[in-house]
């Protein structure tokens, strides 16, 4: 397996960038060739030194590193990228690797 992480930073106004979010990006992005999980987080970031400047973090699982590679290179995945400067101003990270369970 593998997932990516999509890090969104705290924007200026939540209301909005929910809207936006669930509304439009996540139907855009559930397209995406080889997707088989799409996962949020569900309230307020936290760190061990309390909360974050994180907003959301969105994990999407594929079956591995190369599908994450090849579903972002298709017209889906393109479209998704191309839409986060739609709503994600106050910044967003990607991060993807292959996992295993131990």
């Amino acid at each position: 397996m593998a997932q990516m992480f999509v890090m969104y930073r705290t924007p200026a106004d939540r209301a909005e960038f929910d809207r936006y979010y669930f509304g439009t990006h996540v139907p855009i992005a559930k397209k995406i060739p080889g997707l088989r999980r799409y996962e949020v987080s569900d309230g307020r970031i936290g760190t061990p030194g309390g909360v974050s400047d994180y907003h959301l973090i969105a994990t999407l699982t594929f079956d591995s590193r190369a599908d994450i590679e090849k579903g972002l290179e298709s017209d889906e995945g393109k479209a998704a990228a191309a839409d986060l400067a739609n709503f994600a101003g106050a910044g967003v990270e990607l991060f993807f690797c292959d996992t295993k369970e131990v």
